[in-house]
């Protein structure tokens, strides 16, 4: 069974899964917030608020389907409700979500970006090949 994070667990399993990715760059935002964008770009910014919360670009669809599925997981804090998720620590949040939902916020954020600027291809980035 996959352990819930705790806020620096989360943390870690964020900022882990961010320095993984090709040309992705993890700074201070402000003496508040932390970063990570790839190619001048954000898929993540986060901060504590009580808590570590952790903002994500997501599908809209996948938007609604996690914030019904993870009572942890609510429309982006400041951000567009409509293309952003918060994670914050609570039941479900486990190291291998966290790492699925930053590499798709990352791959969002590569797939809108022109092809010759995009540090991996977002179609098979990831995917093995058998």
């Amino acid at each position: 069974m996959k352990a819930d994070l705790d806020d620096e667990q989360l943390w870690k399993a964020v900022v882990d899964a961010v320095l993984e990715l090709p040309a992705s760059e993890l700074y201070p935002f402000n003496e508040e917030w932390d970063a990570a964008r790839v190619c001048g770009k954000w898929f993540m910014i986060s901060t504590v608020r009580g808590k570590r919360m952790v903002n994500l670009k997501a599908d809209p669809q996948d938007v609604r389907a996690l914030c019904e599925s993870f009572e942890s997981i609510t429309p982006g804090y400041h951000m567009n409700k409509k293309h952003w998720i918060s994670v914050m620590p609570g039941p479900g949040i486990n190291d291998e979500l966290v790492r699925e939902l930053v590499i798709e916020s990352y791959l969002l954020v590569v797939d809108g970006l022109p092809k010759y600027r995009q540090p991996v291809d977002p179609a098979s980035f990831g995917r093995r090949e058998d």
